[in-house]
């Protein structure tokens, strides 16, 4: 009888031990569960700089024309209303007509946008305000 000799469970429990320790097989997916979250994360974060720096620019050329537009066309921008419509169909990123204020200071005709973004990041909770402004000389 085997099982009655002692140090026979032992070295049959060690043999067993050291062929796990030498079987490689799920090692790629315990390296790719390792590098994927931090990968993913670094991804997430390009995407959402990218859309904040082309939301800021689409804010800026807004801003930029509806300004203009009120100072060169009073036809089509001669209302605080038209001229946030026109700002918001300038922008190409759906903007509210809302975000877009019109003053008339010294400078010219004044554009002023404020927007609120809550970049979608998994795991954490950002949020920031972009705004732009423009003045063009009447």
């Amino acid at each position: 009888m085997d099982i009655m000799k002692p140090g026979t469970a032992m070295s049959r429990a060690a043999a067993a031990l050291r062929g796990l320790a030498s079987n490689a097989r799920g090692n790629v997916s315990l390296e790719l569960a390792l590098i994927a979250t931090p990968l993913f994360l670094f991804l997430f974060g390009i995407i959402a700089t990218g859309q904040a720096v082309w939301l800021q620019s689409a804010l800026n050329t807004s801003v930029a024309e509806a300004a203009r537009c009120a100072s060169v066309n009073p036809t089509l921008c001669g209302t605080t209303s038209q001229i946030q419509s026109y700002a918001a169909n300038q922008a190409g990123a759906g903007f509210a007509g809302s975000i877009f204020s019109v003053t008339t200071p010294a400078c010219g005709n004044q554009v002023s946008a404020s927007y609120p973004l809550a970049p979608i990041m998994p795991f954490m909770s950002l949020s920031m305000t972009l705004s732009a402004q423009a003045c063009y000389p009447t």
